[in-house]
Parts: C-alpha cells; sequence; structure tokens
C-alpha cells in the first residue's frame, strides 16, 4: 500500500473498532462521537462512511461475516462431531457477533446483501445443529433458536475487563454445554467464579 492508502485502512479500521465501542454501548450515540473515540476527524469518517445507516450496515455485514467464517470452519472438522460443535459455540462466543444484534437489531435499514449473509448464516447454524443431534451428541429437544438466545445470553455478560469478560463467558458457556450434550458430561469450568465484589463493581461509576 501506498502511504495514503495504508492511513486510510489504519483510518478505517479505528473507525470500525470505535463504531463498535460506541454503539453496543449506546445505540443512539451521534456519528460525531465514533469520530471522537477513533481520534480521527468527523469529514474523514464521513467520506468512509457518509451516514450513521451505512456505518451501522458495515458492522453488522462484518459481524455475519465472521458469523460465516467461524461457522463453516466448525463444519469442515470432520473429526470428534462434540468437538466439533463445541469449537462452533465456542468460536461464535469469541467472535462476540451477538452483541451487535443485542444492541443494534431494529436500529438500521438491511441491506439487500445483508439479509442474503442473515439467510446464509441461519442455513450453516441449522447444518452446524443438525450433524450435532444426528451424530446423537446434542439433545435433540435443543432447537437452532435455543443455541441462538444462548448466545445472546453469554454476550451480555459483561464484567471487568475484555479478558475477564471473556473468561466468564466461557465458563458459562461450559455450564450451558454440558446440559447440551448427550451423554452429560462433567468437568472443571474455566476460569475462577464470579465473586460479589465483581458484580457490586458494575455499579460504580466510570470517571
Amino acid at each position: 500500500m501506498s502511504g495514503r492508502k495504508a492511513q486510510a485502512a489504519r483510518n478505517d479500521e479505528l473507525i470500525l473498532q470505535a463504531a463498535r465501542a460506541v454503539f453496543t454501548a449506546d445505540p443512539g450515540a451521534p456519528i460525531a462521537a465514533v469520530a471522537e473515540k477513533a481520534g480521527v476527524g468527523i469529514s474523514a469518517l464521513y467520506r468512509r462512511y457518509p451516514s450513521k445507516e451505512a456505518l451501522l450496515q458495515k458492522l453488522c455485514g462484518d459481524g455475519l461475516r465472521l458469523y460465516i467464517e467461524v461457522t463453516e470452519r466448525a463444519l469442515a472438522d470432520d473429526g470428534d462431531p462434540w468437538e466439533a460443535f463445541a469449537g462452533y459455540l465456542r468460536g461464535i462466543v469469541d467472535a462476540d457477533t451477538n452483541s451487535l444484534t443485542i444492541k443494534l437489531a431494529g436500529t438500521f435499514h438491511p441491506t439487500e446483501e445483508l439479509h442474503q449473509e442473515a439467510a446464509r448464516s441461519a442455513v450453516l447454524a441449522a447444518e452446524a445443529h443438525r450433524r450435532a443431534v444426528e451424530a446423537g451428541v446434542l439433545r435433540p429437544d435443543v432447537t437452532v433458536a435455543d443455541i441462538a438466545l444462548l448466545f445472546e445470553q453469554l454476550a451480555s455478560i459483561k464484567v471487568g475487563g475484555e479478558e475477564r469478560t471473556a473468561q466468564l463467558r466461557h465458563r458459562f458457556l461450559a455450564l450451558a454445554m454440558d446440559g447440551l450434550r448427550v451423554p452429560p458430561a462433567h468437568r472443571d469450568l474455566p476460569g475462577p467464579p464470579l465473586v460479589d465484589e465483581e458484580l457490586s463493581a458494575r455499579w460504580i461509576p466510570s470517571a
């Protein structure tokens, strides 16, 4: 890349990271808040994204493509059926695409491309579910929608910093997986348990 193109690419990455942080915290925030957090001028942001709507479409499009990538990778795993399904669950939790769903669903008009990618992600999720059920490793009474809501519940866990949040999400995913699996599994949970002080700290206003 030329110096100018490289700078534009860096600015775009900063804008998208800032947009995700700003809009998952407050979907009603103005686009100027994104420029401020990204440390770029508002004109630089508007050159790349002419409106808040366009920026939200880009964020959710990237999230859908990441969801598709993770699911396709799990479906390509022809090893142990449970481990393939568990890899899919862990991968989606790590990707954290459901934070966008929780906060941004209904806040903008999806494009035709987004509708197509959403349909593709739904097909892949259904296939991951079908394979696990037919392999006899996933409870047959668990639906695709159950798994989707599980992802949203895990995405709502936000305690401490990013590392602690990720640790707790995987801890509770492990608990959930023990209830999803056939036969039930009992194993050590990842990360230390949540303590009262961590729960109480959420009520302390940030500086």
